[in-house]
């Protein structure tokens, strides 16, 4: 907590739902109190930790230790997370390892170690030395070497100290193993602390976003991994509910703010937010119906989307199909909800069909990336709209492998358009590596890019994008957000 100046207590005060749920609302929305209650949480667990590892006023420590475990516990009792839906560790109903720690340290207060071993028995050992001394017969008083026992057993802990700041000191930062062949493979994970810089922002109307913006994609398991049919499966049996509030953490951490999603996955978003806190926005797509428009973006709404589009393949398929009133009413409908509202697309068909219809959507979430990948279909068997129809059986035709069809065409007209642009599968679906991907989008006109990471790429991922924009020169459009 010390480490990380942005930590703050104010949501797991707020999301209190017991006893003194109010007094801790009431912390949480004061600045002032709030600021006292995290400094006593930083310095009580710092102070609180070393007198237990220590021995020293071991009691105290034990005491006020049990205290605060219970304070921690009465806020966010197990068996209240679990009925409204808080994140908590193994199947608990009312014991669980706050409460038992606090009951441990219940017993350390009452039966203090610290006079065992520890520097209170040291401490006693020095002040009382001389009064013990003086009342014991000659016969009785304490021999050198008995002495210099007690000695040693009240220093006893500082070697163990000595090893926890050891390997505290010297803990792995990078490297660990990731899988055995026939040889050891590595990969290296970088920590917040390898960041090159703060992420630049751009700005849609009154809406800022970070220039890379956190896809949802691996976090729904639509792995796009062509005819591997095990991947999607794989991507939601790692993305379990705690290592997606992880993701979302360190993206946010990270300095991305924005957050691609559907409405079925408000439910887990809003679960971190509860437990976690921050200020993540979320860029949601929309699947409006011919006949019925508004249930889908009024969904949205009730979730407390923070910006909204037409999603690409329903783009895609209305346009194809001639239901451009569709996308029209959608995108007025969102602007008269007050919302900074977005057109999404594969197609390049879609982008020039709504300008030329003089649609006036606040921006453009179109794909954007080479076709320079090995599993890219052969430029003679591209057809428009392929992205929307099914799969076909030829190996050279269109299965789950690309999304930008034609992207001389893309970069020429976007280029035209005075809109901001999303540019969404950047990668081809992990074909290409983010440093052509994120490089190409940024130097062909893209504002912004959406690309769907995992816990241990977002870092290494967001120093690339910085990379990226530093080196992004002469792009055929001025940055429009």
């Amino acid at each position: 907590k010390v480490m990380q100046p942005d930590w703050t207590s104010a949501s797991y005060l707020s999301s209190s739902r017991w006893v003194l749920a109010d007094a801790f609302h009431w912390i949480a929305s004061t600045p002032s109190a709030l600021r006292v209650v995290d400094v006593m949480n930083e310095c009580g667990l710092i102070l609180i930790g070393a007198g237990l590892m220590l021995g020293c006023f071991s009691r105290i420590a034990a005491a006020s230790g049990a205290l605060m475990l219970a304070l921690y516990y009465i806020a966010h009792p197990p068996f209240i997370a679990s009925q409204v839906g808080m994140p908590v560790e193994g199947s608990y109903l009312i014991i669980n390892k706050t409460l038992v720690e606090m009951i441990a340290l219940v017993a350390l207060t009452a039966f203090p170690t610290g006079k065992y071993m520890g520097l209170d028995r040291f401490v006693h050992y020095l002040r009382n030395r001389r009064e013990v001394i003086g009342e014991l017969e000659d016969t009785e008083r304490p021999q050198p070497l008995t002495a210099r026992r007690e000695l040693l057993a009240s220093v006893a802990t500082l070697p163990v100290v000595g090893a926890f700041g050891y390997a505290f000191a010297n803990r792995s930062k990078a490297t660990s193993i990731d899988a055995m062949t026939g040889a050891t493979i590595t990969f290296e994970n970088p920590t917040l602390a390898d960041l090159k810089g703060t992420l630049p922002k751009g700005r849609i109307g009154d809406l800022e976003m970070s220039r890379v913006i956190l896809g949802n994609n691996l976090i729904g398991g639509w792995s796009h991994s062509r005819d591997l049919i095990y991947v999607s499966k794989l991507f939601r049996a790692y993305n379990t509910e705690m290592k997606v509030f992880e993701t979302l953490c360190t993206a946010e951490r990270a300095g991305i703010n924005m957050f691609n999603i559907v409405n079925d996955q408000f439910p887990l978003f809003h679960k971190y937010k509860e437990a976690m806190g921050g200020r993540m926005q979320t860029m949601c797509q929309c699947f409006p119906q011919v006949g019925d428009v508004r249930t889908d973006l009024d969904r949205a709404i009730d979730n407390g989307v923070t910006t909204m589009y037409v999603q690409g393949g329903r783009c895609d398929s209305l346009i194809r199909d001639q239901y451009l009133d569709v996308v029209a009413e959608a995108v007025e409908y969102i602007k008269s909800q007050g919302y900074v509202a977005g057109i999404g697309a594969h197609s390049i068909v879609v982008p020039m069909t709504c300008e030329e219809a003089g649609l006036n959507p606040d921006y453009y979430v179109k794909t954007c990336h080479h076709d320079r990948y090995w599993s890219a279909i052969p430029r003679e068997q591209r057809k428009e709209f392929s992205i929307v129809a099914p799969y076909e059986a030829d190996h050279d035709g269109y299965h789950d492998n690309m999304w930008d069809l034609f992207p001389e065409k893309t970069n020429e007209f976007m280029a035209t358009v005075n809109k901001p642009w999303v540019g969404f599968k950047v990668l081809a679906g992990g074909a290409i590596h983010p440093n052509e991907g994120f490089r190409y989008a940024f130097e062909n006109g893209a504002d912004f890019i959406c690309v769907g990471m995992f816990d241990w790429q977002i870092v290494e991922d967001v120093n690339i994008a910085l990379d990226a924009l530093a080196a992004t020169q002469n792009r055929p459009r001025p940055w429009l957000a």
